[in-house]
């Protein structure tokens, strides 16, 4: 026997047996056992074989179908889940007037929607059915156009429908009116899955001062990025900025953003409008529009700084079918139509440029009528027997037909192309290019031979003489202005400009000069000559009403029948364009402006009704750039007290003080600091005291009566309500009575006197 180191004890033979067992061969080892089978294994191999086969087979097969057939289905759980390469859209620019003042920004607007599904997940239902009647309550309060039981059924049938993007008010409301629906029940609670309540952001832009320069500012289509006309349009690159790539990823409840590339925001451009000009020559063209003699059309008013072409004000009215006016086309560059009598200007300016006449010239216009190659040529006083033998300068002050026809035909008429040449030479046909959408060059006809250069193809013996008082030729109103621009402007013709320069954060990265068109439109004598005429043509002629007392005005009337196409000139009525174009003040021009109306029938008068538009802009722009001491104001042999009116008693003091009187305040409060404080004032002897008083409590009608137009309107409307006004002076009565509990968007109207 053999020790073993476990204590057990093996023979000689077992030793033996187990060395044949497993160590039957010297370089083999193997196990073998009496009990394994080995013609089963192949069998158990293929059994595994197949399974593994029908897994892998269904496995592509259950594959293949979430490819295909619901391909769909796990894009949109795969979209909850991840977006990558989203936009972020970039801020767009602003636009501003030549002294900063914002008139296009974009501002946010936002619309809101119930997340039923989350609110029910979060168990919040027994806390919404509590609090749904105040919800509705609440909600009616800041949209009062649908009742709190509208607003409880509108929420109700959300909630039935458990909808995850369930509407609370259809259209997009503003910032304010947001942060109040964000305050209401359930919609205030901190964590926002809760309540349910969410909402999406848009940029939408808005016109700080409303419809002011509408059709130049420009617009955009709704909610798209997307300029549609005006300056908007032409500026769009620069307003537009670049476009930033963000990806998204769903991190446990919310959804993280990850900013890829940032976006660039836009600039912001600097207009060359006034806000102050633009508002004055807009009320004074509606005002005469809406005259009943008048009842016009269309209207156009254009001002321009004759330095350097800055347009300062551009309105374009047109009569709508409610009988309002408003901007819906930029008639002032586009409305390509015969000038009339502003256009005798250049005629007789060619005709001096080129040595033809001087300004002692005589020609005969008879009794107001002169046979013209068949047709007759008629003045506007012919049925009073015309004006007879007129020196040049009274053929444009009393705006001769007869006699600017005759002295063009008399000296062109076997040339034309000379006199067509002398037209282009001073600008009138250059083509302006315009940063505005629509805007066209004239059309000025160029006389043309046939082949054999002996008649003319587009020429007939009548067109001289009717081009050279403003038919048989289309011209946009600011290229008229821009040529009378350069008579005031000592010759040069400035190219009209609409934007000065491009800011981005506060400093200027691209700016615009002024463009000389023509360092010279025509001789220095010519200029003289013509600048004199016009300052007749106000003073002595018929452009009397667009004069001014104050200052000189010189300029030229306009009176012309507007052409229907294939219906001639009398198809449906006989339409008139009135115009009136000149510069101010006259020995020393500083802005030049145009007045076109359109209007329908008589009486039409250039001088009469375009005329009076022009002389209310002229007095208007020259009264802002007044600057007299406040003390002036006071006249020291008067013992009047002035009249106060109620409202913000604290600009009232102000104003007071700076005269000399004593208000006697029972307040304290500084102008400087600009809160209103609201009041009344009593005349007490020779002193004006002034009265606070409190406001009704919001909710309710304040008294506004006795006050200015500007703090009744500015008291109202913070509330919620929306003003009408009519007539001028101080609130007399008001449409609601004070007191009245009120709701927002209530109309209240002011009746002045």
């Amino acid at each position: 026997m053999t020790p073993l180191r476990n204590g057990l004890h093996i023979t000689a033979a077992k030793n033996k047996k187990l060395s044949q067992t497993f160590f039957h061969h010297p370089y083999t080892t193997t196990m073998s056992s009496s009990k394994f089978d080995h013609n089963k294994t192949p069998q158990r191999f293929s059994c595994l074989a197949i399974v593994i086969t029908m897994m892998t087979v269904a496995m592509l097969g259950k594959a293949a179908y979430m490819m295909t057939a619901k391909r769909d289905y796990w894009m949109k759980v795969a979209e909850k889940v991840k977006r990558d390469s989203m936009p972020i859209l970039p801020l767009r620019g602003n636009i501003l007037s030549c002294d900063g003042q914002l008139m296009a920004s974009s501002l946010p607007e936002y619309k809101l929607y119930l997340d039923f599904n989350a609110m029910h997940q979060s168990k919040a239902d027994t806390l919404w059915e509590s609090r749904l009647d105040s919800i509705a309550v609440g909600l009616n309060a800041i949209f009062p156009d649908m009742s709190a039981k509208q607003f409880r059924d509108h929420l109700e049938e959300g909630r039935q429908k458990m909808s995850k993007h369930w509407p609370i008010w259809p259209q997009r409301v503003n910032y304010n009116t947001f942060a109040e629906v964000k305050a209401l029940p359930i919609f205030n609670m901190k964590n926002k899955y809760s309540s349910g309540f969410h909402y999406d952001e848009f940029n939408a832009r808005k016109r700080a001062y409303g419809s002011l320069a509408q059709r130049t500012i420009g617009d955009m289509y709704g909610a798209k990025d997307t300029a549609r006309c005006g300056l908007e349009q032409s500026y769009d690159s620069i307003l537009r900025g670049t476009r930033g790539i963000k990806h998204r990823r769903k991190v446990l409840r919310s959804y993280l953003d990850i900013v890829d590339t940032p976006p660039v925001d836009g600039a912001d451009i600097v207009t060359t409008i006034d806000v102050g000009m633009q508002d004055l020559a807009e009320r004074a063209l509606i005002q005469e529009l809406k005259e009943p003699t008048v009842n016009g059309d269309v209207g156009v008013a254009i001002i321009m700084e004759v330095k350097t072409g800055d347009i300062k004000a551009i309105v374009n009215m047109e009569k709508c079918g409610d009988g309002e006016y408003r901007e819906r086309k930029n008639h002032a560059v586009s409305d390509l139509l015969e000038p009339g009598s502003v256009f005798k200007t250049a005629s007789i300016m060619v005709a001096l440029d080129d040595g033809k006449v001087d300004t002692t010239y005589r020609v005969n216009t008879a009794g107001g009528v002169w046979p013209m190659y068949g047709r007759e040529m008629r003045d506007h006083n012919w049925r009073r027997g015309g004006y007879g033998m007129l020196t040049l300068p009274q053929t444009l002050m009393v705006s001769s037909n007869i006699g600017i026809s005759r002295i063009i035909d008399d000296h062109y008429r076997n040339n034309p192309e000379k006199f067509v040449e002398g037209i282009h030479r001073m600008g009138l046909a250059d083509d302006l290019h315009l940063p505005l959408q629509g805007s066209s060059p004239a059309i000025i006809r160029f006389p043309k031979k046939d082949k054999r250069g002996r008649q003319y193809v587009n020429w007939a013996k009548t067109t001289l003489p009717w081009m050279s008082i403003g038919y048989e030729t289309q011209v946009p109103p600011i290229s008229t202005l821009t040529f009378y621009n350069a008579i005031a402007n000592g010759g040069k013709m400035v190219r009209p400009r609409f934007v000065k320069e491009v800011m981005k954060n506060g400093e200027v990265i691209k700016s615009y000069p002024t463009v000389v068109m023509h360092k010279s439109i025509c001789k220095p004598k010519t200029l003289g000559e013509i600048q004199t005429i016009l300052e007749h043509v106000v003073s002595q002629g018929l452009g009397k009403k667009a004069g001014s007392p104050s200052f000189k005005v010189a300029g030229k009337t306009g009176t012309a029948q507007i052409s229907q196409g294939k219906g001639g000139y009398k198809a449906g009525g006989v339409k008139y364009l009135l115009s009136f174009c000149g510069y101010f003040p006259a020995d020393a021009p500083r802005y030049s402006c145009i007045v076109c109306i359109q209007k329908r029938g008589l009486p039409a008068s250039g001088g009469g009704m375009s005329g009076k538009v022009f002389h209310d802009i002229a007095e208007g722009v020259m009264a802002q750039s007044l600057k007299l001491d406040v003390h002036d104001a006071r006249d020291a042999s008067s013992v009047l007290q002035p009249q106060v009116k109620n409202g913000n008693i604290l600009a009232a003091d102000y104003v007071l003080s700076q005269l000399g009187y004593n208000t006697r305040p029972d307040w304290s409060g500084s102008y400087a600091d600009g809160n209103p404080i609201w009041g009344r004032a009593e005349h007490a002897g020779s002193n004006i005291k002034l009265q606070r008083e409190r406001l009704a409590a919001k909710g309710q009608m304040p008294d506004v009566t006795g006050m200015g137009a500007r703090d009744a309107v500015f008291i109202l409307e913070s509330r919620g309500l929306k003003t009408r006004i009519t007539g001028r002076g101080k609130v007399e009565r008001q449409s609601i009575a004070p007191g009245t509990t009120i709701k927002k968007g209530q109309v209240c109207i002011l009746n002045m006197g």
